[in-house]
């Protein structure tokens, strides 16, 4: 509406304060990123608990029973054969490479899954940021224009990843070949360097899955952008890699170590004479599964929180370099306030650089201290300081002016800290003679004193 020629808008009823999302709109520290990647799991249940982890559970699951179905399947035919011969030798090499190249192509789907698994936590985090609870429809409406992207960049860091070692063990086996101590020299070395090269390209490279999601990059550009994002930010950024990694590989030796003494321990329990030998199998194998199960439950929970950690801080980078932090406040105080067809806030400022002051060490003064006053005005002219007040700080009295008289006490002695006779006349002798106040006017709220009336009750002794 107009009002003045003013454009004035304003919300149509009473709307209450915006929901808080899983961290604050505002650049957040690592202890954040830290605790509310585990916080996350709660927030939407029905996507990153229903649908991450039974799809990861179910695939590996799926994974090591077809696995499993064609090693027997293929190693059962060595029962045809006479062991030790041509044959045997043949169809164990055959069966060898029959069941390796299954587990590495069903190992490839289920890691493409994964990836899917990835690019669904990743949407539903930066809808948890902004306070939504988004279906896995919409969250799949994100995830979906871009699902070959994050698959093909996968595979391309499989294939940089086997392509590297497969050039390192190369050289090293002709090393070894020729001088067998410098072989094994240079493939120590090999090895000690590259788990620095490993953990520098994995962070570096840890935003790239939520760049393509959320900003709807290519490969190439996602890679760039995640290079810049990270930059001024590797130490977090890799400490909240080795944290979740290192936390999650020591409960899973905690699942996994006391199962595999039980397992160690049921065959002499269910077979102490050995007359039991199927029991005893097939309880070992009962407790091997359990064990591995659990460790697959972490497995998977850990794929969810590292993939909430690497959205958190792709959200924090941004906001610290782009001003994120603005966008995603006006996208919810518009959402709050009725506003529909809303811009993706993620897409409003992607490649801008916003500065931002630095911030203010512990005792330091403000950013307001030591400015004086606005140019073209001063003090006062003809004004001392007030008495019994000291100048301010970095201020005196103007020359001219001296200290103002202090009035004497009633008493003739001197009261303590008042002016005695001498410093009088020498404040005479500066300022000129103190002169008395005038009286003030009396108020027109106090009557004045009634006059003297002779009456007096008759019959009192004034009576006369």
């Amino acid at each position: 509406m107009q009002r003045g020629g003013v454009t004035v808008t304003a919300y149509p009823n009473w709307t209450p304060a915006s929901r808080p999302g899983i961290v604050p709109l505002h650049p957040y520290g690592f202890g954040t990123i830290l605790g509310r990647s585990f916080v996350a799991l709660r927030h939407n249940p029905k996507v990153l608990l229903g649908f991450a982890l039974v799809v990861q559970a179910v695939a590996y699951i799926v994974l090591a029973a077809a696995v499993g179905a064609i090693a027997v399947a293929s190693f059962s035919r060595l029962d045809t054969v006479a062991y030790g011969g041509d044959d045997w030798g043949a169809i164990f090499a055959g069966s060898t490479v029959i069941t390796g190249a299954a587990a590495l192509v069903l190992s490839l789907l289920v890691g493409a899954l994964s990836v899917v698994v990835q690019g669904v936590v990743v949407s539903e985090v930066a809808h948890a940021v902004v306070a939504e609870k988004p279906t896995l429809k919409a969250v799949w409406a994100r995830v979906r224009p871009v699902i070959w992207r994050l698959i093909g960049y996968s595979a391309l860091v499989v294939l940089a990843s086997l392509v590297v070692v497969g050039v390192l063990a190369g050289i090293v086996t002709l090393l070894v070949i020729s001088v067998l101590w410098l072989g094994i020299l240079v493939g120590v070395l090999f090895v000690l360097g590259l788990i620095p090269l490993y953990a520098w390209l994995t962070t570096k490279l840890f935003l790239v899955p939520s760049v393509i999601i959320l900003e709807g990059a290519g490969i190439r550009a996602g890679i760039a952008r995640s290079w810049r994002l990270t930059r001024r930010r590797f130490w977090s950024t890799f400490g909240v890699i080795v944290i979740i990694s290192f936390g999650f590989s020591v409960l899973a030796q905690l699942i996994s170590v006391p199962f595999s003494l039980i397992a160690g321990i049921v065959p002499g329990i269910l077979a102490p004479t050995g007359t039991d030998e199927i029991g005893a199998v097939v309880g070992m194998v009962v407790v091997q599964v359990i064990g591995q199960f659990g460790i697959l439950l972490v497995q998977c929970i850990a794929l969810v929180v590292q993939s909430t950690s690497a959205a958190l801080v792709y959200v924090d980078a941004r906001m610290r370099v782009e001003g994120l932090d603005h966008d995603l406040h006006t996208y919810v105080e518009a959402r709050d306030a009725g506003a529909t067809d809303l811009a993706d806030p993620y897409l409003v400022g992607v490649g801008r650089v916003v500065e931002r002051p630095a911030p203010v060490p512990v005792g330091a003064a403000p950013p307001y201290a030591g400015y004086g006053a606005p140019a073209g005005y001063g003090a006062p002219a003809g004004y001392g300081v007030p008495a019994g007040y000291g100048a301010p700080a970095g201020y005196g009295a103007p020359a001219q002016y001296g200290a103002p008289p202090v009035p004497a006490p009633a008493s003739d002695a001197p009261a303590t800290g008042s002016a005695t006779p001498a410093d009088r006349s020498a404040d005479e002798a500066v300022s000129g003679p103190a002169t008395p106040p005038p009286p003030a006017p009396p108020s027109p709220d106090v009557a004045p004193p009634a006059a003297p009336t002779s009456w007096a009750a008759p019959g009192s002794p004034t009576d006369r």
